[in-house]
Formats: structure tokens, sequence, C-alpha cells
């Protein structure tokens, strides 16, 4: 049975990888993944997630997440069920007591929760946008340990 998380972590990777103008064109899509929902549900969940409408390149209105000030679409031709199978993880990035998270847009604030919520000491505190981590380390913490701390939170890290 799909669950209301999988179900919204599809309609994240689904406004952020397609166009999608309509809640009909996006009942659609998920009846595709195997989500048959209502209109009302759906509604709900667009309400739950913040996405919004913004006109793309054309001028047409298409669904955005949250925090896409500069709207961009990122092109994929894999299966959105086949994008689930990851954490939303990209990329780690070292520079003295900072590190950088990349995500896939809509991850980075969920991946610093469940961060966050592990109270590794290591880690002083994070800071999240749509697709980035800032992450503000102990004084003397090392790569290394952060390294290994990361791939307990985020197992492809």
């Amino acid at each position: 049975m799909k669950t209301k998380t999988s179900r919204l972590d599809t309609i994240k990777m689904l406004v952020s990888s397609q166009e999608i103008g309509s809640q009909v064109e996006l009942l659609h899509a998920l009846l595709k993944e195997g989500y048959n929902l209502t209109q009302a549900t759906l509604s709900r969940d667009l309400k739950q997630l913040k996405v919004a409408k913004a006109t793309n390149a054309a001028g047409n209105y298409v669904y955005v997440l949250p925090n896409d000030i500069l709207y961009h679409r990122q092109k994929t031709n894999k299966p959105i069920s086949r994008m689930m199978m990851h954490s939303g993880f990209i990329s780690l990035t070292f520079s003295k007591n900072l590190a950088v998270i990349r995500t896939r847009p809509g991850y980075a604030s969920s991946i610093a929760y469940d961060i966050d919520n592990e109270n590794y000491a290591g880690i002083l505190g994070t800071i999240a946008g749509d697709d980035t981590i800032l992450l503000i380390l102990a004084e003397k913490e090392t790569e290394s340990n952060v390294r290994k701390f990361l791939k307990t939170v985020i197992p492809d890290a």
C-alpha cells in the first residue's frame, strides 16, 4: 500500500521534473505512478506542500515547489518511481567548518530535519533551502567523522 508520505514525495518529483499546469494533468500523472486519488485529496496535498503556480518561459502557468524563486525545471527521462528510490541527496562539499549538501528540489528541509534530530555533537546546526543544506560544523570536527555520521542518516551520501 502506498503511503501519504510516498504520495507527497511523488507529487514533489512530478512538479519538479515536469511542466504540469492543472490538477487534472497532475491527477493523470499520479495515476500513471499508481496513485488513484480524488481532486479534493490532491488539492489538500498541494496546499500542504505549498505548491504554487508560476509562469514558465512560454508564459504558461505551471506548478512549482516553494522556494523556486528563479523558476527552472530539471529535465529527466527517468520514471518517477525510479527517482523515488533515492533519498534526494546529490553531493556533499566541505570548506573548513562548513559543509554544503546539494539535494534534488524539495528535499533539503526533510534531510536537514533528519540530521538535526540525530543531535550529532559534531554538527552545530543546519540551514536548509529548497535544494541546498548548509551544515555548521563544530570547531575541531573532522570531515571523515561527519561523512561517517551522514551515511547513517543519508545512506547514499
